[in-house]
C-alpha cells in the first residue's frame, strides 16, 4: 500500500503502510495530515524552513505520530507530555488532537523555532491544551518542566548533530530523572554511522526496548528506528 499526497493549496497527507519519501527542502506551505484516518479532525502543519532544518515535516516525526496514535492512544489520558527538538510540533499536536489528553502538553524547541510552534498550536485551535516552551538541550530544565514532571516524552529525528549528542543525552537523563516511571518515545532515521554510536551510548544509560509496531519491518526499510528509552535504576 502506499501513501498519497493530494496537492492542493493545503494538501492532505495521509500515511499508510509504506512511508512516501519527504523531499529534502519544502517551499513554506501549510499541511494538513489525518494519518490514514487515524485523526478525524486532520492536523494542520504550517512548514517554513527559514526557522530551522525543524520547520518541515520529517520522517521519524511521522512513524512516531502515528505510532501514539494507533498503540498509546488509550494510555494518554493522564499523561504529562512534553515533545523535546519539536520543531514545528507535529508528534505533540497529533497528540493533543487525536488523544483525550486532560492535562496540558508541552512542545519545545531552541528559541527560532518558537514562533513557527506558536503559529502550529494557533491554526488548530490548541491554545487551551498545548504550549509551547524553549527548551535547549544540556542547559537547566525550565521551571514549567520540573513542575510538570514529564511522565511522557516524544523525541522525533534528535539524533543529526553528532556535537549534540552528549546534550541530548544529558537532557533525556534529567527529564526521567523528574519521574521515576517516565517513558521516552524515540523515533530517529539513521543519515550516518555516527548515530548508531548515539544509540550504542544510549543503551548504557538506558533500558532501550522496541515498542510493538507492525509497520516496524516497511519504516526500517527506511532506516528508521523506534524505541522506548527508560532510567536504569540499578
Amino acid at each position: 500500500m502506499t501513501s498519497k499526497l493530494f496537492f492542493s493549496e493545503e494538501p492532505i497527507l495521509s500515511v499508510k503502510e509504506d512511508l512516501i519519501p519527504l523531499p529534502t527542502y519544502k517551499a513554506v506551505s501549510t499541511t494538513s495530515i489525518d494519518f490514514s484516518g487515524l485523526l478525524e479532525t486532520p492536523l494542520r502543519l504550517h512548514e517554513d524552513l527559514r526557522t530551522g532544518c525543524g520547520g518541515q515535516i520529517w520522517p521519524a516525526g511521522m512513524v512516531l505520530a502515528r505510532h501514539m496514535l494507533r498503540y498509546q492512544r488509550n494510555s494518554l489520558t493522564q499523561a504529562r507530555i512534553l515533545e523535546i527538538g519539536a520543531g514545528g510540533g507535529l508528534v505533540g499536536l497529533a497528540v493533543a488532537i487525536g488523544c483525550q489528553t486532560s492535562r496540558p502538553i508541552y512542545i519545545s524547541d531552541q528559541e527560532n523555532m518558537i514562533d513557527l510552534m506558536r503559529k502550529n498550536i494557533a491554526i488548530n485551535d490548541l491554545e487551551s491544551v498545548v504550549q509551547e516552551l524553549e527548551l535547549n538541550w544540556g542547559s537547566e530544565l525550565p521551571a514549567e518542566i520540573v513542575e510538570q514532571r514529564p511522565d511522557i516524552i516524544l523525541a522525533a529525528d534528535c539524533v543529526y548533530l553528532e556535537s549534540s549528542f552528549p546534550l541530548l543525552l544529558t537532557t533525556l537523563k534529567d527529564l526521567l530523572k523528574l519521574c521515576e516511571d517516565g517513558v521516552i518515545f524515540f523515533c530517529f532515521k539513521k543519515r550516518r554511522k555516527a548515530d548508531m554510536r548515539f544509540l550504542k551510548t544510549a543503551k548504557k544509560i538506558f533500558i532501550v526496548e522496541e515498542p510493538e509496531d507492525e509497520s516496524r519491518i516497511s519504516f526500517s526499510r527506511e532506516g528508521l528506528f523506534l524505541y522506548t528509552l527508560k532510567l536504569k535504576t540499578y
